[in-house]
């Protein structure tokens, strides 16, 4: 079953490029959006992850605080760079990319 998953993760990412490139002229603004509980320093974490990129982090907590919202606006510099950048983040636990 893992492989599936792993298989499906290595599809959808193929897809993404695809589209990525499809759609931009790199190198290009890119507008990422996470939603992950509230804990730990998972929020300092992804802010570490765009560290050095004149990346424009905003954050917004939920109205219980159980879960932070984070927008990062940034320069990236092609679709291989971008999806770099979701696996990074991806080992945050509880972390979603919308």
């Amino acid at each position: 079953m893992e492989n599936d998953k792993e298989k499906n993760t290595a599809e959808f990412y193929e897809r993404l490029k695809v589209e990525l490139d499809n759609s931009n002229t790199w190198p290009a603004e890119y507008l990422y959006k996470f939603i992950m509980p509230s804990v730990n320093d998972n929020v300092e974490t992804v802010e570490k992850a765009f560290d050095g990129m004149g990346a424009v982090i905003k954050t917004t907590k939920s109205k219980t605080g159980k879960f932070t919202s984070v927008s990062v606006d940034v320069t990236m510099n092609s679709a291989d760079h971008v999806i770099s950048k979701y696996i990074e983040v991806s080992t945050i636990e509880g972390i979603v990319s919308l």
